[in-house]
């Protein structure tokens, strides 16, 4: 599900960067996290969150790890608790050097602010409503490194005009909100982050699934990186 040019820059910001931290939204069993690590991004710092710590731990189960074998972060949690993740102002170039939390104790991505290289989230932005989609864009926009390169990337339902689309997903018909690519471009630059401090690269594309493709998905595949 990423896109393969800004998948290829998560890699080269965890090979090459001092201190690069990687967060997963909404990771699930951690299966993307296990990919950029065995792409070459230290797995100490990776974090994954997600609203239950049993599908972390399941994921420990499924590939056969414990969190000494894969010494990856989970914070659990509804990321539209404050306590968890509140919106904070975008860091600027300007700001002195951010510290780095201590990723072993880490409850609350808050601690996160500032510092976080790269920053994945795919299925997750179309369960939410346009409002609160905007929300979670601002709120990941104070967690990003204001470090040139640093990125947000993933991919979710889209549409060719914005609005409410009827998605129908293995014979369940559900009521979305999606961008389009261009509102989505106009949201993170210019709403999000300042106009021209971000480089969004946003993508449409119906993707095909099921028995000889019969079922067709519309999507965006997306990036925002900082310039």
């Amino acid at each position: 599900m990423l896109g393969l040019p800004a998948y290829q820059q998560v890699v080269r910001i965890g090979r090459e960067h001092k201190n690069p931290i990687f967060l997963d939204v909404g990771c699930c069993f951690g299966n993307v996290i296990r990919e950029v690590i065995l792409d070459g991004f230290p797995a100490a710092q990776t974090v994954g969150t997600d609203l239950h710590q049993e599908l972390w731990d399941l994921g420990h189960e499924l590939f056969k790890s414990s969190p000494e074998t894969f010494p990856a972060h989970f914070v659990g949690g509804d990321a539209f608790d404050p306590e968890i993740l509140a919106v904070a102002p975008p860091a600027s170039p300007q700001t002195t050097e951010v510290s780095t939390p201590d990723l072993n104790s880490l409850t609350s991505l808050n601690s996160l602010r500032g510092c976080v290289s790269a920053i994945h989230a795919t299925a997750f932005f179309h369960l939410f409503k346009e409002d609160q989609q905007l929300h979670m864009a601002r709120a990941f926009a104070g967690l990003l490194s204001a470090e040139p390169g640093s990125i947000i990337l993933g991919a979710h339902t889209g549409a060719q005009q914005k609005g409410v689309v009827d998605q129908v997903y293995r014979g369940i018909e559900v009521d979305i909100f999606a961008h389009s690519v261009e509102s989505w471009t106009s949201m993170w630059d210019g709403e999000v982050f300042e106009k021209g401090t971000v480089k969004v690269d946003a993508q449409f594309r119906e993707v095909s699934e099921g028995v000889g493709g019969d079922e067709r998905y519309p999507l965006l595949f997306w990036s925002v990186t900082r310039v």
